[in-house]
């Protein structure tokens, strides 16, 4: 099995098809038939049930996902202590969701190059299954997640918990549903919401980057939910209200990374998220958007 087909194998399995995989690994369907068809030559056996549906695994398919996910994570890390660009001796590459990127994901990397000079970084944004796929498939060092499910193999460490409000730029707090914007902040998110607004199941405007959302409520007017942190300059200066009555949300956002991770640098890069997570410090950034009050 090589790494290519490795690859293959696992994305087909992370999506359940064929077509999808293709997608995902910017490829053509044939060449994904072309790694699986030999790579089930090789090993003797079916690996995958294929229907309407999409693909689904065979006993022997499901046996082989550890063995798969393994040999990738040895080739990364083999290819990163190859590859070190000149002059650093580590590297590290995280992802994190959308709405966190801004400012934690942001400030970190600017951390992590004024404390860890000597560490090679990669960062990139993703959905909470990518990120942890790739956590797994050892393409991703360190992910920033909200409310993160266990999984085997990889450990989920609090940064912190974040509120959810409801604000308006009506100065009578009320909520208008024809104004409403809805704001992804993830599934778990999405859940409490239907059940705390079944009638705004449809609305006008959604957004999912926060910063972007706030930025177009302030222009356009309007509510939203928003971390509290975000908006307590907005609602001190009475641009933005609290919507009366209006429930908050709490949300814990986590750093998660493998249990076989290189345990020093994931330790440094640790400190920074925590550090940052924490409001104890964060770099000046030139050009930041808004003041450090808007975290």
């Amino acid at each position: 099995m090589d790494i290519n087909q490795a690859r293959t194998f696992l994305e087909i399995a992370r999506s359940g098809s064929f077509i999808a995989a293709a997608e995902n690994l910017h490829i053509t369907q044939t060449a994904v038939s072309a790694r699986i068809r030999a790579l089930e030559d090789l090993l003797g056996c079916r690996l995958f049930v294929r229907n309407k549906a999409g693909a689904r695994l065979t006993s022997a398919g499901e046996k082989l996902v550890r063995h798969a996910a393994s040999m990738l994570q040895v080739w990364e890390r083999a290819r990163q202590q190859v590859a070190l660009p000149e002059g650093r001796s580590a590297r590290i590459a995280i992802g994190g969701e959308f709405s966190l990127w801004h400012p934690l994901v942001a400030d970190w990397l600017i951390w992590m190059r004024r404390e860890c000079p000597e560490v090679a970084l990669r960062a990139e944004v993703g959905t909470p299954a990518s990120l942890l796929a790739h956590l797994e498939d050892g393409t991703l060092d360190l992910a920033v997640l909200y409310n993160s499910s266990p999984r085997p193999g990889l450990i989920a460490e609090p940064l912190r918990e974040e509120k959810l409000v409801l604000v308006t730029t009506s100065a009578d707090g009320r909520l208008t549903p024809e104004n409403y914007v809805y704001v992804d902040w993830g599934p778990a998110f999405a859940i409490r919401h239907e059940a705390a607004f079944p009638d705004l199941g449809s609305p006008p405007v959604s957004i999912s980057p926060g910063l972007l959302a706030l930025t177009y409520v302030l222009s356009a007017g309007g509510c939203g939910y928003f971390r509290l942190g975000m908006v307590q300059s907005f609602l001190k200066d009475q641009r933005l209200w609290r919507v009366a009555d209006a429930p908050e949300f709490a949300q814990s956002v986590y750093a998660v990374h493998a249990e076989r991770s290189d345990a020093e640098v994931i330790e440094r890069a640790l400190q920074g998220l925590k550090q940052l997570a924490a409001g104890r410090e964060r770099p000046n950034l030139p050009g930041s958007i808004g003041p450090r009050s808007r975290r």
